[in-house]
């Protein structure tokens, strides 16, 4: 008996995990409720953001330093000039698939 609960236990922890996939739609959706206030959240290149200090989310996805792992950091860091934004990993990935989309990366 105890050597199959140890037999289970192993083959549980060797089990491949599926991380679950970034969906840009609902980074789009997560934007408009919580970024929208301060920056321009959508692909329109003409919008200015309601906070003229708040970048625009088409701006930052141009930029050349914007990657994957740069907007993760960024978005799990708390900063001066922002409301501390409590995303779950899922919402974070979402959010950046969300953001690079706008660039097309």
């Amino acid at each position: 008996m105890r050597i199959a609960s140890v037999f289970i236990l192993l083959c549980l922890m060797t089990a491949p995990v599926k991380a679950a996939e970034a969906d840009p739609s609902a980074g789009a959706r997560l934007a408009k409720t919580e970024c929208e206030t301060c920056h321009a959240v959508g692909p329109d290149a003409a919008a200015k953001s309601p906070d003229a200090r708040a970048p625009r989310f088409v701006d930052v996805a141009k930029m050349p330093s914007t990657t994957e792992l740069s907007l993760k950091v960024f978005l799990r860091t708390p900063h001066r000039n922002m409301p501390n934004l409590i995303l779950s990993p899922e919402e974070i990935d979402s959010v950046a698939a969300y953001i690079l989309s706008l660039a097309g990366k």
